[in-house]
C-alpha cells in the first residue's frame, strides 16, 4: 500500500530550492584554461571594446608583386610570407633598409599562409602555415631551411607565437591553440564582440596586450583577449586604403593583410595583398564628432 506523506508548505520550499540548484547548468563553472569557450558565455562578457583608429607615421617601399600573408619581426629582421600556388615565400630582410638575408621558395603546390616565430627549448622555430593543405612547415630562423612538416585539421591563415602557445587562425571565428614543438591541438576559443561572433578572423599579431586581427576583405582590426576571446578593441584601419588608394602605383592592390608590432615601440607595420607600400603606424582613440 502507498503512503502518502504529506509535507507542510512552508518545508517544501527548502527541498525546492536545493532541487533547483541541482538543475543549474554545469556550465556556468568556469572554463579550465585551453579548453573550448562558447560565444556569449560569462567568460565572453565585459565592457565595450575600445575604438582605435590607425595614425600614418610613416610609409616604406613594399613588393608590389607580393601576395603578403604575414608580416613578424624578430629584433630588426622583418621576415614576410606570401601566398597563391607558384608563387609562395618566405624571406627574411634588414628593416627599413629591405636588404634581403634569406629566401625560402615553396615548390610544393602548396598556398602559404601565414608565418610567427616561436622560442622552444630546442631554439628559435618559424612556423609557416598553407591554406588548404593542413601543412604546417617547421624552419630555421636564420636560414629559413626547412625543418621538419606536421599536418593539421582545418585551414591555416593567420599565426602568431603567444608565450608557451602558437595561436591560429582559419577564416572563421575560431582561434586554435598549437603546442609550439609539435604543434598538437592545444584548445580553441570563439571569439566575440558584445555576444555575437566575429569571425573571418585572418593575419595575427600576438602582443601583451593581446592577440590583434585583421578582418578579412575590410579595413578593420580586432584585439581579442586569448583567454576569453572578447573583443577588447576594434581599429579602424581605414586611412590606409584612401593613402594607398590616392598613389599613382596603387591599380590592382588587394585586400589589407599583414600586421606586425614593431619592437621596442607601440607602433605596428601593416600592409596589404599587392600593396606597393607598408605603413608604420600608430593607434589613438578614435573622435565621436
Amino acid at each position: 500500500m502507498a503512503v502518502h506523506l504529506r509535507i507542510p508548505i512552508a518545508r517544501r520550499i527548502p527541498i525546492l530550492v536545493a532541487a533547483a540548484l541541482l538543475l543549474v547548468p554545469m556550465s556556468c563553472a568556469a572554463s579550465p584554461a585551453g579548453s573550448s569557450i562558447p560565444a556569449g558565455s560569462a567568460e565572453s562578457a565585459g565592457p565595450p571594446p575600445e575604438a582605435l583608429v590607425t595614425h600614418i607615421v610613416a610609409d616604406y617601399p613594399h613588393d608590389p608583386t607580393a601576395f603578403t600573408q604575414g608580416l613578424e619581426f624578430r629584433g630588426d629582421v622583418l621576415y614576410e610570407s606570401t601566398g597563391r600556388v607558384g608563387s609562395t615565400y618566405v624571406r627574411s630582410s634588414t628593416w627599413p633598409a629591405d636588404t634581403e638575408i634569406a629566401r625560402a621558395d615553396v615548390t610544393q603546390p602548396w598556398f602559404g599562409e601565414g608565418i610567427t616565430i616561436a622560442d622552444t627549448d630546442q631554439g628559435p622555430v618559424l612556423w609557416q602555415l598553407t591554406w588548404r593543405d593542413h601543412t604546417a612547415i617547421a624552419r630555421d630562423p636564420a636560414t629559413l631551411d626547412q625543418l621538419r612538416t606536421v599536418t593539421y585539421d582545418g585551414e591555416g591563415w593567420g599565426i602568431c607565437a603567444l608565450g608557451d602557445r602558437l595561436v591560429r587562425s582559419d577564416g572563421s571565428d575560431t582561434l586554435t591553440f598549437h603546442d609550439p614543438v609539435d604543434f598538437h591541438v592545444l584548445g580553441t576559443v570563439r571569439v566575440t564582440d558584445a555576444g555575437g561572433s566575429v569571425d573571418r578572423l585572418n593575419e595575427l599579431e600576438c602582443t601583451p596586450e593581446g592577440v590583434y586581427a585583421n578582418i578579412w576583405t575590410t579595413d578593420r582590426l580586432v584585439r581579442i583577449d586569448p583567454n576569453t576571446g572578447r573583443v577588447t578593441a576594434t581599429i579602424d584601419a581605414s586611412p590606409l586604403r584612401r593613402a594607398v588608394e590616392q598613389r599613382p602605383d596603387s591599380a590592382g592592390i588587394d585586400v589589407l593583410n599583414g600586421v606586425a608590432a614593431i619592437p621596442g615601440t607601440d607602433r605596428f607595420l601593416l600592409t596589404g595583398k599587392l600593396w606597393p607600400v607598408a605603413y608604420e603606424v600608430e593607434l589613438a582613440a578614435q573622435s565621436t564628432s
